[in-house]
């Protein structure tokens, strides 16, 4: 084949505009590639603009400055007591030999700013090398009025992270405006937070621009990309990976309505975020039941993943869980739409929810880690179903935290019961019939679950019982701010599903990125990046950002080895 037949060329061809993607891209640019990034939607930002955010690289150099210093061996003796064996050591010493200088490089090169937490406790905080902080990054806020009319090409955030219609917050904002009625603070940032959107809506913008939560992540990295002159190419899916004498040299993609064949002179990097919404796909890989429950991005389909095993790569193995779980719970609109809602950190560990399978009965630590919570939806499955499994929580709950869709305040839900998403008794025992449940043995799972509560220790499941449990509860709720009763009604119940943030079944790949062959061998001329890569964490979930630590680590290591494999 010759030069001649490309339609187009570049040094490296990068598919998927998400963190991992947009990482690989803007390294190879940084280092004097000549960069394509497709992207098969018509919005940057894939799984990471509609993501918390956080960013997990410890060593980071801000640990110690925040109140954590940490060391190589606390960190990888933590790694050995969560994700053990579940993925090769080499690939989980290189994350965390390279994390720490990815975020020093963006920090240097690119507009994406880091900002470790002083306070936010690993997932299992009670095994040995855990820490309580510095890990963990978020982004820095970002004003999406630097991106000029290119805001527009931002994927927008979850509705459920907005509020007004177009207002993102944080769970810090979002205290501030629960509590605008009761205290000066809140009400003087609730009002900034207030103005500052009206503002922008009246200047024309579809949304606010105070960008948060992993929407800024993604802004950030778009904004680079703009900076560095990339070329980037929307509404552009992969269809074939080139091969020529076993060496990934190019791509064809779908490019304004045409197949285009683009020559790749160093590589490609597959980065398509993963393939959640394949049926085909969970149906080898998820345990059953499963379902359109994901919390990814729709255009998540895996082809990045099933074309390279075309192309000759290998899925990973000796994972523990093949997807990233969140507990999501399902709206059916009236017009047929359907609305998830991830119930990830906002009202689970909060006093005054409990959690029961379909016999009734408590099966999970409510205030574990989102992960956590759908594993043991699945253990308990086994035995009782729990698929669905219920949320339920009292009067008093509800008004101060709400629950999934239902916000608190006294704002309308009725239609939420209209729907059939929010289920509203005068009873607990009628609750539970309401759903199709023994309601006496709600009854009595309550009144065991009160019990606890009234003496600030849960000895069945320990909610509350971890500093990361604690971390989302309430903090005025004493002794236990994880545990409270339920008592005034009426009573809510909420049904959540096995959903997920992501798939942790990918590419196999080295500690360079490159993809590997059967033989474990690297493919010439083919990376992977985000959910594409199988998972460093062989998936587990030790920590707040383990997706998007590990894409933009091995993102920055694609795009050097890229730059400079050929000069060794």
């Amino acid at each position: 084949m010759t030069a001649g037949t490309w339609d187009a060329e570049y040094d490296v061809v990068v598919i998927g505009a998400g963190a991992g993607g947009m990482a690989a891209a803007l390294t190879a640019k940084i280092e004097g590639l000549d960069v394509l990034l497709g992207e098969k939607t018509d919005r940057v930002g894939g799984s990471t603009a509609v993501s918390g955010g956080a960013v997990w690289a410890p060593l980071n150099a801000q640990s110690a400055k925040v109140g954590h210093p940490d060391t190589f061996e606390k960190v990888w003796t933590y790694m050995r007591n969560t994700v053990g064996d579940a993925a090769p050591a080499s690939l989980q010493q290189a994350f965390l030999r390279e994390g720490a200088g990815m975020v020093d490089y963006f920090e240097k090169h690119t507009a994406v700013r880091l900002v470790a937490r002083s306070f936010s406790p690993d997932y299992h905080p009670d095994r040995e090398g855990a820490a309580m902080g510095g890990r963990s990054l978020d982004p820095a806020m970002f004003d999406g009025r630097e991106l000029g009319p290119k805001f527009k090409e931002l994927r927008d955030p979850l509705p459920e992270f907005m509020v007004l219609g177009g207002m993102m917050i944080t769970m810090t904002d979002a205290r501030h405006l629960l509590a605008v009625t009761q205290s000066f603070k809140s009400w003087r940032e609730g009002m900034k937070l207030v103005l500052r959107y009206y503002a922008d809506r009246l200047r024309g913008y579809h949304r606010g621009t105070r960008v948060v939560l992993g929407n800024a992540l993604a802004a950030r990295l778009f904004k680079s990309v703009l900076d560095r002159r990339i070329d980037y190419w929307l509404d552009t899916p992969l269809q074939k990976l080139e091969v020529t004498d076993g060496t990934v040299t190019g791509v064809t993609v779908l490019h304004r309505g045409r197949p285009t064949r683009v020559r790749a002179r160093r590589g490609v990097v597959v980065a398509t975020g993963g393939f959640p919404w394949s049926e085909a796909m969970r149906g080898e890989q998820y345990p059953q039941p499963t379902g359109p429950w994901s919390m990814s991005p729709e255009g998540n389909r895996g082809e990045g993943i099933a074309l390279a095993r075309e192309a000759g790569a290998v899925l990973g193995r000796g994972h523990t869980n093949p997807a990233f779980w969140a507990p999501v719970s399902v709206l059916q609109r009236p017009d047929g739409s359907v609305t998830r809602y991830p119930h990830l950190v906002w009202d689970r560990a909060k006093p005054g929810l409990m959690a029961v399978n379909g016999a009734a009965q408590r099966f999970v630590n409510e205030s574990t880690s989102y992960h956590e919570f759908v594993r043991a939806m699945y253990r308990s499955h086994e035995t009782v179903p729990t698929m669905p499994a219920y949320l339920v929580c009292d009067h008093d709950f509800m008004e101060k935290w709400g629950m999934g869709l239902a916000l608190p305040g006294g704002r309308p839900r009725e239609h939420l019961v209209k729907a059939g998403y929010l289920h509203k008794a005068p009873t607990l025992r009628a609750l539970g019939e309401a759903l199709g449940l023994d309601g006496a043995a709600l009854e009595a799972t309550a009144a065991r679950f009160n019990a606890l509560a009234d003496q600030g220790r849960d000895d069945d499941f320990g909610k509350g019982g971890t500093e990361y449990n604690r971390y989302l509860g309430d903090a005025e709720h004493q002794p236990n701010p994880c545990l409270g009763p339920l008592r005034r009604g009426p009573f809510y119940a909420v049904k959540v599903y096995a959903g997920d943030i992501g798939t942790a079944v990918g590419i196999a790949c080295n500690e360079n990125a490159q993809a590997l062959d059967a033989a474990g061998r690297p493919i010439p001329g083919l990376y992977a990046a985000g959910n594409d890569m199988h998972s460093v964490m062989g998936g587990e979930y030790p920590a707040p950002g383990i997706t998007l630590g590990p894409a933009l680590t091995f993102g920055w290591i694609a795009g050097r080895h890229l730059a400079h494999a050929h000069d060794r």
